[in-house]
């Protein structure tokens, strides 16, 4: 066995990558080591090409494997690992949004990259997986512009960076939390959630990982010039002259009509397209289709750049900080849900609706890295006649899980505390329309269907998807509010979302290499500005979340009791708290801190809280009630005061003169005034009649001679 190990600290911590002949079928591998968290890294090229496709087909797989945390974990009836976790989905996407830039454009052979995680300790291992992805596809024969690098960037409450937090650092509360990739002092690709930061703070998180990632691209350089291979030639099937003329005479003239076409927008680009393909197959058969639709893409893609830098023109006329139109509304869709939200932005339509429901209604996430509950869930669809197609309707891909969890991480940081509105909230997000980022239309409609159910939200939260036209540091565009042809052929996707205060969520990917940091500054500038202007929209149609939620959702009342009062809440089998949820129609679930909560609708919550409080009160000398006479015996009367308590009233405490017997003052089925005399050590409960009312039986008194 061949092995050769190479380490580097980062965030104080080893980073070991480990070279062997383990996985010698692959293309190249790498297993990355971080504490006790390692993967393995392979990246494989197939040796067919697929001519007749006009796209670059690569794939990447996050596999987690259970036994990396060294549990047997599954249900019961399948103790294997099944379809990929959200978690790992999202990883997934992650590396591919920051390898994919630096691939030659024209490869049509299939590429995949496969990252197994082998164990995991307190560290993610989504960073060292992209790091893993880097050094396989560099060391491997594979054409690649690599390597590239990155890090987690974690900003304390009380200021300071952590390079690579650990998972319990993590949960103990970040104010900034990112993922940065990059090379050569550029950015590639972002993902962070914040609890609203400032601009100039998002900043300087992008600038203090560029040190770290530049440390990782030295490391990563110095081992491919040591065990790289040489890079595989491609062939590189080029248009004809013959078919560029024929373009350059034919199609040209017609380019710049159909792109800046502000009626028909990107239906006339694909009209266009067709009949070039048409004519490309009458005049000249032999020409590769995919390469014909190829050159058309190219010729667009340059036209949309050279009038957009040099003469600040855009597809639809629109400014370099104009907005489309905006709408926003609130309710209106039915009754029957609890919320409701519809966001306009151009041609980009979405709809958010609101649930709401009881505490135990959350998601149990139950994966590799993590078992917990969601208490807030959003979830996105992307029907294809949002984009005019027709398709396959049911399931759910990565892009609506990718979309999803960047609309829910946006909003995550207004939500209330589960103290504070003890619901689970799911918010659906119809994509019903689409022409540019439906996923930052969601956070706003999102943001509408929420306050409009009466989530007391801390403040609105809006989003806008910023894009690039990019020649070179001195010579580029950022275009506010990207749609259609922008969003295909722009150098950039910079998704910003978050409130008045500051940023909650940012995504960032891109079709070139990387961006300077320059430009990712003043991008954030430019997203604040136009966020600002969809808020202004948005709390024009609702200012501040109503008072109370839908009369249709369920209602819920919170109630604490004694940790050791849960057992009689409960009861034998369950007897008691099931006669309470039949009797009141609600439904109940009692946490282990003795946290109760009753979730229903109409006068059932609160019968249900009347219960469990007459259940569980805690009994004090001095307390007064009137109770009813259940049973009489010779030393005196027990006094019924509450459906589940009762109490002995002595002989010697029912009146103010001596009782000889207790039937002759007292029958059951009487109302009587009593006060808590005192309680024993076995709870028993000792009541007194005259103390309470002295008078009570004044017209028994025995005379006196």
């Amino acid at each position: 066995m061949k092995e050769t190990t190479f380490e580097i600290e980062v965030g104080g911590k080893k980073l070991r990558a480990h070279f062997s002949d383990l996985a010698e079928q692959a293309n190249g591998s790498v297993i990355i080591s971080y504490g006790d968290t390692s993967i393995l890294a392979t990246a494989t090229i197939s040796d067919e090409e697929r001519t007749s496709i006009d796209f670059f087909p690569l794939t990447v797989d996050y596999e987690e494997r259970f036994y990396a945390a060294g549990e047997i974990l599954g249900s019961r009836y399948m103790r294997r690992e099944g379809r990929p976790s959200e978690e790992a989905t999202l990883t997934g996407r992650v590396i591919d949004r920051t390898i994919r830039p630096l691939f030659p454009s024209h490869i049509r052979k299939e590429v995949q990259v496969v990252i197994t995680v082998l164990s995991f300790g307190e560290d993610d291992p989504d960073v060292i997986s992209l790091i893993g992805a880097s050094l396989a596809l560099g060391v491997s024969n594979i054409p690649w512009g690599g390597p590239l690098s990155g890090v987690r960037i974690g900003v304390k409450n009380e200021g300071g960076f952590i390079v690579n937090p650990s998972y319990k650092e993590r949960v103990s509360g970040l104010l900034l939390e990112a993922i940065v990739c990059g090379k050569d002092g550029k950015i590639n690709m972002i993902d962070a959630e914040a609890h609203e930061v400032n601009e100039e703070k998002m900043g300087e998180t992008l600038k203090e990982a560029s040190v770290e990632i530049e440390k990782l691209q030295v490391f990563q350089k110095k081992i491919i010039e040591r065990i790289g291979n040489e890079k595989m030639l491609l062939s590189s099937e080029t248009l004809s002259g013959e078919a560029k003329e024929l373009f350059k005479k034919e199609v040209a003239p017609q380019l710049t009509n159909a792109v800046f076409n502000n009626k028909k927008g990107k239906k006339a680009i694909s009209e266009l397209e067709k009949e070039w393909l048409l004519l490309v197959e009458e005049i000249l058969p032999e020409t590769n289709r995919s390469r014909a639709r190829e050159h058309y893409e190219e010729e667009v893609n340059k036209l949309l750049h050279e009038e957009a830098i040099s003469h600040e023109r855009r597809a639809d006329g629109r400014g370099m900080d104009e907005i489309r139109p905006l709408y926003a509304r609130v309710g209106g869709i039915s009754n029957v849900i609890h919320g409701s939200g519809m966001f306009y932005r151009g041609g980009t339509h979405v709809l958010s609706m609101l649930t709401l429901a009881g505490p135990k209604s959350g998601q149990l996430v139950e994966g590799m890295e993590e078992q917990r509950e969601k208490r807030y869930m959003h979830h996105y669809n992307f029907p294809p006649f949002s984009v005019g197609e027709t398709g396959r309707i049911g399931g759910v891909n990565r892009r609506m899980i990718g979309h999803g969890a960047l609309a829910e991480k946006a909003l995550v940081p207004v939500l209330p505390s589960k103290e504070s509105f003890p619901y689970t909230i799911r918010v659906v997000s119809e994509a019903l329309a689409s022409n540019g980022s439906t996923s930052m239309a969601s956070v706003c409609g999102s943001t509408l269907a929420l306050m409009d159910g009466g989530v007391p939200i801390k403040a609105p939260v809006a989003g806008m998807a910023m894009g690039l036209m990019y020649k070179d540091e001195n010579n580029y565009k950022i275009l506010t509010d990207i749609q259609g042809p922008e969003d295909h052929h722009g150098d950039m996707d910079f998704k910003v979302a978050g409130t008045r205060e500051g940023i909650t969520a940012v995504q960032m990917d891109v079709k070139i290499d990387a961006i300077p940091i320059t430009i990712l500054e003043e991008s954030f500038v430019r997203a604040k500005e136009a966020r600002e202007k969809v808020l202004d929209v948005i709390e024009k149609e609702i200012t501040k979340p109503r008072e109370s939620v839908s009369e249709k959702a369920p209602h819920i009342t919170v109630l604490k009791i004694e940790p050791g009062q849960i057992g009689l809440v409960i009861g034998g089998g369950g007897k008691m708290i099931n006669g309470i949820i039949e009797k009141t129609g609600t439904e109940i679930d009692i946490e282990d801190d003795g946290l109760v909560y009753i979730i229903g609708k109409g006068e059932g919550v609160e019968k249900a809280k009347e219960i469990i409080e007459q259940l569980t009160h805690v009994y004090q000398k001095g307390e007064r009630f009137t109770g009813e006479v259940v049973k009489i015996v010779d030393f005196g009367a027990f006094v019924r005061i509450s459906p589940y308590t009762e109490g002995l009233v002595h002989v010697s405490e029912m009146a103010p003169f001596r009782v000889e017997k207790v039937d002759e003052l007292l029958k059951e089925g009487d109302r009587v005034p009593v006060v808590v005399k005192e309680i024993d050590e076995k709870g028993r409960i000792a009541l007194s009649l005259k103390q309470a009312d002295p008078l009570f039986f004044k017209d028994k008194q025995p005379k006196t001679s």
